[in-house]
């Protein structure tokens, strides 16, 4: 009965119902258009791809996710780490070179001593970053400089190299230390053990940077020789066949013989030997809050 009382006065239902479903389909599609469009336009800045603004270049502690490049710079997509660390080798782990030698060479299993033997190296790292040997000939913990030139260099039928991470642990905040009261990494490598319960015949060679920021301390502890230099200065000289011994030093104190200042980054060398039986003993505690890996 409505719908013959609205045809009387010319209204047409069906028409109208008509209209009205195209009016919705052209609404539902211009809204749709829209939302796509908006999405789209706030989406490429919310994930940071085109700038990379999202991520830092921080130089705090801690690692990144992984999404950035070496320079620190990333996708956006989560808080990166410090900057030349993001994607990178972790703060507190240092890549050594290893080297391998026979107990018939003549620097190892034959001499001994019971203190550090200073001296043994120059004062600066030379230009190739290996310590340069301080005299003509031996000494009383050395055969002469040919045989210790073997050391840290890659010598065929001489010794043997490998390449092992040494990570240090934050065993307090602010303090980072590596121990090792058994410091056999070549064990059943390399020449072998030779007869012996471990390995006992090798260098260690590290090479890697630091951010002095003012108030740090390097310890070390170990036998035998250990050389550290602090941009290419001897910082540390415990050289020599003796038992475990301790050196500290106090960068704030040394800071103007290291030629180093607050806010830069600085190499730090590292070497050591292993010459006789039948202790090995290696101990770093530091409070430089990050080493990085060249």
């Amino acid at each position: 009965m409505v719908i013959d009382e609205l045809r009387s006065v010319g209204f047409d239902p069906a028409v109208t119902v008509c209209k009205f479903a195209r009016f919705v389909v052209f609404a539902i599609s211009i809204l749709s258009a829209g939302a796509c469009g908006s999405s789209s336009g706030t989406g490429g800045g919310a994930d940071g791809d085109g700038t990379g603004g999202a991520d830092g270049t921080g130089d705090g502690a801690g690692t990144g996710d992984g999404d950035g490049t070496a320079t620190g710079a990333g996708d956006g997509d989560g808080p990166d780490g410090p900057g030349g660390v993001d994607g990178g080798v972790a703060c507190g782990t240092l890549e050594a070179d290893f080297r391998d030698f026979r107990s018939a060479h003549p620097d190892f299993e034959q001499f001994a001593g019971n203190d550090a033997f200073e001296g043994l190296v120059e004062s600066q790292l030379g230009a190739d970053q290996k310590p340069v040997y301080a005299h003509p000939g031996g000494t009383a913990q050395t055969t002469g400089p040919d045989e210790f030139n073997q050391w840290y260099r890659d010598v065929p039928q001489v010794n043997m190299r490998v390449r092992l991470p040494i990570v240090l642990q934050e065993t307090q905040p602010g303090v980072f230390v590596f121990d090792d009261s058994t410091f056999f990494p070549l064990d059943g490598t390399g020449f072998g053990n030779e007869g012996n319960p471990n390995n006992f015949h090798f260098t260690t060679e590290i090479h890697t940077r630091f951010r002095y920021r003012g108030g740090e301390i390097f310890t070390f502890t170990g036998d035998d020789d250990l050389w550290l230099f602090i941009n290419g200065t001897l910082a540390i000289d415990l050289g020599g066949l003796h038992p475990a011994l301790t050196a500290t030093v106090d960068l704030d104190a040394e800071a103007a013989n290291l030629g180093i200042s607050p806010g830069n980054d600085y190499a730090m060398d590292i070497f050591h030997a292993e010459r006789r039986t039948d202790q090995s003993n290696f101990r770093i505690e530091t409070t430089i809050e990050c080493l990085v890996v060249e």
